[in-house]
């Protein structure tokens, strides 16, 4: 396809500049101008791994991506393509937050729209014009926001979503229940991001569609097309290799790479690689993971930031400590509890096996009785009980049986014995704390423990968006019950040992400080 030089487009004849833009592809190479990443206008012209995804997109696609691989920018482009040659088309963006949401409409709509040939823009002119949206004489229209409007879209665009679910994660349930519902069953969805987290929103549906992909079956509609883009098949990621010391380490590192994708690092890209990591990121290896990820698998490996147990659970998989853990009926059984609010259950069944606490099966529920609960652990068949750990507040007073009962008394009703309540304690960070030093002696049955464990990974603390870091507060996001549930074994085994007769002694309470 031959591409024509931006500087002469206004010369072609409007007759044959009209009959040249029936062509889609045609105008994606010869229309529009962008800003190159040094800030300059430049005629946009795709690059092999956009050509692809042009050549391959979906009706719904997820991109998790290395950074600055300009999908967003072929996207966004896309999108004012088809408001300007296709009548009645409803476009829209979603960026993370409102700064973002200019800057697109500003540097990519407003400045590709500006330098538009005077011919295109006359045969389709605007009739309404913002700072956020752009309407057309034939009936389209394009807008960039935080968050989707009702109406019905045929094309949309969320940018970044892995970094919206760890800034604000309210928004997340707000662009899946509502934004992406807006989209025709025939339109087009493209979510594009880094990876912030193996466990948020945007993974889990990266995830399912690489299931998809991985069982060779034909894409539904509504199902998601899987596009990866990683950092070594990017042309400008390259850098002189002169003067870059890269280590043994490195070297073994990126010949592991070269075998799993099948091809070559170069020299350049092995400098450019470790430049970017040991300037940008300081040496950290897992900001590298996370940004400019060699496979998805390694996207998803990080250690994430946030999350109160991600060097835990790191090192439960390295150590091989997610594994299948059969139930033996020569040991006691242990069940820790999490009762929290709004009926919301969670318990974790181990047993004490030497060194190890094996957890081997995990149960979760919401509006249940106690009953219902008792149930299940009778069913598996346990055989015998040393004890169950539930926390301070069973024995807070429930209003709802025949009498005022606490919930320890509710389980000793239904033949629950050896009902230790854990003790309150001053702090909750003391209490993670004690999670965490207790967390290298135990083990998860990977198939019952599963849900637990997925809660472990998402366990996350609240973003302080004014002053751009991580509190010391938990998200109630829906997994901080299973973690609070083990926690009650953790603060239970501290105070054993370091109070043998069984009682908390908490320090002095600080005003900041969460109880739990």
């Amino acid at each position: 396809m031959a591409v024509t030089d931006h500087g002469r487009i206004n010369q072609i004849k409007e007759g044959k500049l009209l009959e040249l833009c029936s062509d889609p592809m045609w105008r994606l190479n010869n229309l529009y101008w962008v800003r190159d990443k040094d800030g300059n206008a430049v005629p946009f012209h795709p690059w092999s791994e956009q050509l692809k995804f042009l050549n391959e997109i979906w009706y719904r696609n997820i991109i998790p991506k290395a950074r600055q691989r300009g999908f967003s920018t072929v996207v966004q482009l896309v999108e004012l393509d088809a408001c300007i040659f296709v009548p009645n088309t409803a476009a829209a963006i979603i960026a993370q937050d409102l700064n973002t949401s200019t800057k697109i409409f500003r540097d990519k709509i407003k400045f590709a729209w500006d330098r538009m040939p005077g011919a295109i823009q006359e045969a389709n002119p605007l009739t309404k014009k913002t700072e956020s949206e752009y309407n057309w004489a034939n009936e389209s229209f394009l807008y960039v926001a935080t968050s989707a409007r009702g109406g019905t879209l045929q094309y949309l665009h969320v940018s970044e979503l892995g970094s919206v679910a760890k800034r604000f994660p309210q928004k997340v349930h707000e662009i899946v229940t509502g934004a992406l519902p807006t989209v025709d069953k025939n339109g087009v969805i493209v979510i594009e991001s880094t990876v912030e987290s193996p466990d948020d929103a945007f993974s889990e549906m990266v995830k399912v569609a690489q299931k998809h992909q991985q069982s060779g079956r034909k894409l539904h509609k509504q199902q998601y097309k899987l596009h990866f883009a990683s950092w070594w098949d990017a042309p400008e990621y390259e850098a002189d290799p002169e003067g870059v010391p890269i280590s043994k380490a490195d070297n073994a590192y990126f010949y592991r790479i070269e075998g799993l994708i099948g091809r070559k690092i170069s020299k350049r890209k092995r400098a450019w690689y470790v430049l970017t990591r040991d300037n940008a990121f300081a040496g950290d290896q897992n900001k590298m993971f996370s940004q400019y990820p060699s496979t998805l698998e390694e996207a998803f490996s990080v250690a994430s930031e946030g999350k109160w147990l991600a060097k835990q659970m790191a090192a439960a998989r390295n150590e091989n400590r997610i594994l299948k853990l059969p139930y033996r009926p020569d040991l006691p059984v242990l069940t820790v509890w999490d009762i929290g609010t709004n009926d919301d259950m969670c318990i974790w069944v181990g047993q004490e096996n030497g060194p190890w606490v094996d957890w081997i099966n995990y149960f979760e529920g919401s509006g249940e009785h106690y009953s219902y609960y008792v149930g299940l652990l009778m069913q598996e068949g346990y055989h015998v009980y040393s004890h169950h750990l539930v926390p301070h507040d069973a024995d807070n007073r429930i209003q709802g049986e025949h009498r005022i009962n606490t919930a320890k008394d509710i389980l000793e009703g239904l033949k629950l014995r050896n009902i230790i309540t854990v003790p309150r304690i001053a702090e909750y960070t003391q209490g993670v704390e004690q999670l965490r030093t207790a967390f290298p002696t135990y083990r998860f049955d990977e198939e019952n423990c599963a849900d637990g464990i997925k809660h472990l990974d998402g366990y996350s603390k609240v973003w302080d968006e004014k002053h751009g870091r991580y509190t010391s507060i938990y998200a109630k996001n829906g997994h901080q019950h299973a973690p609070d549930a083990l926690r009650q074994h953790a603060q239970y085994r501290h105070n054993l040992r370091h109070n043998p007769d069984g009682r908390s002694r908490p320090k002095r309470r600080n005003k900041s400080g969460m109880a739990a």
